[in-house]
């Protein structure tokens, strides 16, 4: 008589991992290209006091004007001329985002209304100033 071994080859009792490698893959690939990145303008401003701030959701195009009246956006100093492409550019990236202006309370309220007329120049008319509670 001839015993049949219920061992089974190593060939047989593998798992092939490649479909679940493929679809871990895919899934990683999907969270990075709908995640939405937080975006900081580069420096620290000291907002002006307000008890009525609110927390302001979807804000895409973060804008800080500091004491010495520069304007920061993405970490980089940039010319009042140049803030009306920086906004377009951005809000074409996200066209349901606002504009969010973080002016220093040292800052001159005249580089706040060129920065806010730039916006809505660039089409965003959803603009918000950054203030403490």
């Amino acid at each position: 008589m001839r015993r049949v071994s219920s061992v089974a080859t190593d060939d047989e009792s593998a798992i092939d991992l490649t479909p679940l490698i493929d679809m871990v893959f895919i899934m990683l690939i999907f969270f990075i290209v709908t995640a939405t990145f937080v975006k900081e303008t580069g420096i620290d401003v000291n907002k002006p006091e307000a008890p009525t701030a609110t927390v302001k959701d979807k804000a895409n195009i973060l804008i800080a004007i500091d004491a010495n009246n520069d304007i920061w956006i993405d970490r980089r100093k940039i010319d009042i001329r140049a803030v009306r492409p920086n906004i377009e550019r951005l809000h074409a990236e996200n066209p349901q985002g606002s504009v969010v202006i973080q002016a220093d309370e040292d800052s001159i309220n005249r580089m706040l209304v060129e920065v806010m007329d730039a916006a809505r120049q660039a089409g965003v008319f959803n603009i918000a100033l950054a203030a403490n509670r």
